[in-house]
């Protein structure tokens, strides 16, 4: 069993969460029940997929949960695409925070590989 709360990946995704948050914010109010709520909705789920996984006793059961959350990281940024295609990101914010999910999404493969 591993204490979340001590893990790196959990860590940054609770700061990428409220970057998520903060960008969101600013985003077009028609897009509050479509973007906004997927964007928020998928980098809130990668935290409770973390914890919910360390909790297990195999480290099977949480290589499972390790793979749901980096399915959350892949849709994520495919609607970070999909937000500067629509011009609610510029250019930077973009490369921000696509490079700061990228380390998150390499992070939880690395430790993915270390439980197998």
């Amino acid at each position: 069993m591993h204490k979340f709360k001590d893990l790196e990946i959990w860590k940054r995704s609770r700061v990428f969460c409220s970057k998520i948050y903060a960008i969101t914010s600013k985003f077009s109010e028609t897009e509050k029940f479509g973007l906004t709520n997927q964007l928020r909705r998928a980098s809130v789920l990668i935290l409770p997929n973390i914890a919910e996984g360390s909790s297990r006793n195999s480290n099977k059961d949480f290589s499972r949960f390790l793979q749901i959350t980096l399915g959350s990281a892949y849709e994520i940024e495919t609607q970070l695409l999909i937000s500067y295609d629509l011009n609610f990101i510029n250019k930077e914010e973009l490369h921000l925070l696509s490079k700061e999910l990228e380390s998150i999404i390499k992070m939880t493969s690395k430790f993915n590989s270390t439980l197998k």
